[in-house]
């Protein structure tokens, strides 16, 4: 009975007040805990239920018609205000092409994994995620998909390709690209000198955002050598230095900086980013890692606040080989639009940190792959074959679109990749006579007979449905290289349960992202599809990654009324 009425008390609190000790508006942490906490979403037509586990669902089964019901609603509408206050950028999906007309599609890599872990998090939270949350290629590279080692120093990249029947229509096909980096041991690693710029400003004072940063630089700190160095900027009305460049092995120092941090004041982001650039010109290390790693929630709201003149500035900096990466933390003020074209311009990466298993993923397990490049400015161009091939669409990627002279020219910016990174990207295509074409033919198409040279070429060409072309540079060069390879019908997969585990999991992971975009190409293909897709598909999870993915997908059910 006891019990019972100390949760009572509980929910009543919650109800009434979020019993949440953070500042105004930050209530990742103030959840009030019953058995169906129905979320109030966008959409009134789509009640969403959050399931809780164990004795807590139990007890407050027997208490919840207790809690004051309208306050319950206040508590819930002040969750979802928080959301409405993060920044997305506005993108469309990409459209279909006619290959008749358009063959060529070109685009930069991308090994950011931001989106998925924030759309984890919004979804453990409760709600949907907004439509602009969800950038489908960084889901589907946030799971790694175990292509061959086959790279060397000199040449980077293995590269993988298989295409086999879309699941959600049945007259098109997927076509997987995979490229993976060569893989470089740890004790291989160069020296790292990185410097953190760290945002200590008033909005960071939660459990999800300075606390959960400080214990994340923690694991990292303890994986550094005497080679490695660490300087540390802080940043709120003013930025300051707590830690000048110091040798990785002197652990207890840098524990006791990181220990020292604490929030508070307003954000002066670009005073930090000048500050955290100078340490870091200062500690260079000519053949090691130089990197300014920024963690923050994005609110720059003093200083230099002008979006464009922070792009300025961070653009300016990259050609010092230092590069800036991103770690975005916590809910309700998170600025993803902008922490995802800073990382883009200093040629970094993004990620968002929203548990210590994130961590642990980013800052321990990958953090060869995260700091150290061994390619830059990568592109991928595919020309399509307009005999075989009558339309395509690339899944994802919409802010990473190249023209199609920029694949040749190296002074155009593109995405880095890292140690053992891997990239994957998928285009759904039609094929010629498969009826799975979404675009009526021409009435006046091109008739033009063909030369017997042309002729020729066809009838050599007549197997291959793609051409695949991938253009990098090494990280000490300015001329970048060229993989190109036939991608051709003998490698057609028949059915979908014949595809590779690989195959068949990036394409629930691109399912899923499309239909949190709203499914304008997925048609009845939902999430209880994505989920038996999913599972036939694990394979090897090592990490449980993949298995993680699942649970979020019968959450994602139960929150979306399906």
């Amino acid at each position: 009975m006891t019990t019972k009425f100390t949760l009572l008390g509980a929910l009543v609190c919650l109800s009434l007040i979020g019993c949440s000790s953070t500042e105004d508006g930050d209530l990742s942490n103030a959840r009030p805990d019953t058995t169906e906490t129905k979320i109030i979403h966008p959409d009134p037509t789509r009640p969403a239920v959050l399931p809780l586990p164990g004795s807590i669902a139990e007890e407050a089964e027997t208490v919840s018609a207790a809690v004051d019901q309208p306050a319950l609603k206040m508590h819930r509408e002040r969750i979802l205000s928080s959301l409405d206050r993060e920044a997305y950028s506005h993108f469309d999906n990409n459209p279909i092409h006619l290959v008749s007309e358009s063959p060529v599609s070109t685009f930069s890599i991308d090994v950011d994994t931001a989106s998925y872990s924030n759309i984890r998090r919004i979804i453990a939270q409760g709600s949907m995620p907004r439509a602009d949350a969800v950038r489908v290629e960084e889901m589907i590279n946030y799971f790694s998909y175990g292509y061959p080692n086959t790279g060397s120093t000199d040449d980077p990249f293995s590269v993988y390709t298989e295409i086999g029947p879309s699941p959600w229509h049945p007259n098109r096909h997927l076509l997987h690209v995979g490229i993976k980096g060569h893989e470089i041991p740890e004790a291989d690693l160069p020296p790292a000198n990185l410097v953190f710029l760290i945002d200590v400003s008033g909005s960071m004072q939660s459990a999800d955002k300075l606390a959960l940063l400080k214990t994340s630089m923690k694991m990292l700190i303890r994986r550094l050598s005497h080679a490695d160095r660490v300087a540390i900027v802080v940043y709120a009305g003013a930025a300051g230095t707590v830690l000048e460049p110091t040798s990785g092995s002197e652990q207890a120092t840098i524990l006791s900086a990181i220990d020292r941090l604490s929030a508070g004041g307003s954000t002066n982001g670009g005073a930090g980013i000048r500050l955290a650039y100078s340490l870091a010109e200062q500690g260079f290390i000519t053949e090691g890692v130089n990197r300014v790693i920024l963690a923050t929630d994005g609110d720059f709201n003093v200083g230099t606040t002008d979006n464009q003149a922070l792009k300025n500035l961070v653009e300016s900096k990259r050609v010092s080989g230092v590069a800036l990466s991103v770690l975005g933390f916590g809910s309700g003020n998170y600025n993803d639009a902008l922490m995802q074209e800073l990382a883009q311009i200093g040629n970094g990466n993004a990620a968002y940190i929203d548990t210590l298993n994130e961590a642990r993923k980013v800052l321990v397990d990958e953090i060869g792959a995260t700091l150290n490049i061994i390619a830059r400015d990568v592109k991928i161009q595919i020309e399509f074959n307009p005999q075989a091939v009558e339309e395509y669409r690339l899944i994802g990627y919409e802010t990473r679109y190249l023209s199609r002279e920029d694949f040749n020219n190296d002074a155009v910016d593109a995405g880095d990749i890292g140690a053992g990174h891997t990239v994957t990207a998928l285009y759904e295509v039609a094929l010629k006579g498969s009826g799975g074409s979404l675009i009526d033919p021409l009435r006046y198409g091109n008739s033009a007979p063909a030369s017997a040279e042309g002729a020729q070429a066809e009838t050599a060409q007549a197997s291959e449905l793609a051409y695949l072309k991938l253009r990098y540079k090494l990280p000490d060069s300015e001329g970048s290289r060229l993989i190109s390879r036939a991608i051709v019908r003998d490698q057609i997969v028949g059915k979908l349960p014949e595809t590779s585990d690989n195959y068949r999991f990036s394409a629930a992971v691109a399912g899923f992202g499309q239909i949190l975009r709203g499914g304008e190409f997925t048609g009845e293909f939902d999430l209880e599809a994505v989920g038996k897709l999913a599972a036939s598909a694990r394979g090897n999870d090592d990490h449980g990654y993949r298995g993680e993915f699942l649970g979020l997908l019968r959450t994602a059910e139960a929150l979306s009324g399906t």
